[in-house]
């Protein structure tokens, strides 16, 4: 498995279960990707720790499968039931001894913007991703320390966990099947010039907004505006920020709507005077979640317009942002004066490992085929498509199922 988010957790998990041996390759130091950035998911609204804790504590009673974090596939050769895969470990700099009591990080004199929260915080150059990570063990960003100029970590280090001499190091495997779940990164709203992303820090985008309303974020959830630290009275939420243009993203990540109107609920939830604007294209709410978006936008503090916004402006004496929208339904241009703007960027797949999953593996948007060059090589959840969480978990069982009959010679239809 490649990816350690929902979509490769779940396809681990579900081999493993039946009896397959499983290795599961995650870049980052901790597993949950995307997953565990969120707030809360939709339509229940429950926080993703719930099926996260889960899915760690079914990976803690599997022997059946062997974790490789801060690794990367570089090489993918062969063919079906005999694939030769390789792996690049990057160092953790911490060993298996760590306890993740902490101690190391209290010494730490660096301080790095945290990407966990969308660089909206900072952490020490040692950390944990978040207070749920798997493994709970810490690790070092080796961009920002300091190594033996400083090695404070490694004195306070109760348990001779932190090796600051680790390098990396390289694992040949043979596998019969690989299932690739390198999930998605955010659009680059810096790209989208018109919305005022780099010029004003009140325009963020959704990823971050989620981030700020998750009890583990940057305000402990609370909706402050970034500029003074002000409740937020007000929020526009822009739909479709590069979406659906052929100068950005050609496509509709399928999701973004409703995520919105999560956030916008969120919103007057958290902060019961303000008001919410979501201008739209289209509403895009299909199959059982048409009920949760209906609930949301007959709430009386959510306005939802049809239109697209064409600038977003200072208001100079105010320093108000002021949304331009052309009304799609009583016509003209409008202009709302908002505290805060939330970009609904678009969904954009991650690299993939190289060898036979070639340019011709991937669709024209950069998403892998669902069976990527035949028998064998398969993708899952936001590396096939832009799809939501349940989607992601569908997909991976799936893939796991086909992965399977691979393995075991047993020919599975999509």
């Amino acid at each position: 498995m490649v990816g350690g988010g929902i979509a490769g957790m779940t396809a681990a998990l579900e081999a493993a279960e039946a009896g397959a041996q499983v290795y599961l390759v995650e870049k980052n130091p901790h597993l949950g990707g995307r997953v565990a950035q969120l707030s809360r998911y939709f339509p229940k609204l429950c926080p993703p720790a719930c099926g996260l804790e889960i899915n760690f504590q079914r990976l803690r009673d599997n022997q059946n499968i062997r974790l490789f974090t801060t690794a990367e596939v570089e090489e993918l050769r062969g063919g079906p039931g005999h694939y030769q895969v390789r792996i690049r470990r990057d160092p953790r700099y911490v060993n298996d001894r760590c306890t993740a009591c902490g101690a190391c990080a209290q010494v730490c004199p660096v301080d790095r913007p945290n990407p966990f929260d969308y660089g909206m915080s900072t952490t020490k150059t040692i950390y944990l991703s978040h207070e749920m990570a798997y493994p709970m063990r810490y690790a070092i960003d080796g961009s920002t320390c300091l190594f033996e100029e400083c090695g404070k970590c490694v004195a306070a280090c109760p348990y001779q966990a932190i090796d600051l001499q680790m390098e990396a190091a390289t694992v040949e495997l043979e596998v019969g099947a690989v299932i690739v779940a390198t999930g998605w990164q955010p659009y680059d709203a810096r790209a989208i010039t018109n919305l005022a992303f780099e010029h004003h820090p009140d325009v963020i985008t959704n990823v971050m907004f989620e981030r700020m309303l998750a009890e583990n974020g940057p305000t402990e959830g609370r909706v402050l505006r970034p500029s003074d630290g002000s409740a937020v009275r007000s929020a526009a939420f822009v739909q479709c920020a590069g979406s659906r243009d052929r100068l950005h993203l050609a496509y509709c990540s399928g999701i973004c709507c409703l995520a919105s109107l999560k956030e916008a609920s969120l919103l007057v939830e958290r902060n019961p005077e303000a008001q919410a604007h979501v201008f739209y294209i289209d509403l895009r709410t299909p199959g059982t979640y048409q009920a949760f978006a209906s609930k949301v936008i007959d709430h009386p503090r959510v306005r939802a317009v049809k239109g697209k916004v064409a600038d977003i402006l200072t208001d100079p004496q105010s320093g108000q942002l002021v949304v331009v929208a052309d009304d799609m339904v009583h016509g003209g241009m409008e202009r709302t004066p908002v505290d805060l703007v939330v970009l609904a960027t678009g969904m954009v797949p991650n690299p993939g490992p190289e060898g036979p999953l070639g340019p011709d593996a991937r669709d024209a948007f950069g998403f892998f085929e669902e069976s990527i060059g035949g028998e064998g090589l398969f993708a899952a959840g936001c590396a096939r498509a832009p799809v939501d969480v349940a989607t992601s978990t569908l997909d991976a069982t799936a893939a796991a199922m086909r992965a399977l009959g691979v393995v075991r010679g047993v020919r599975v239809e999509a």
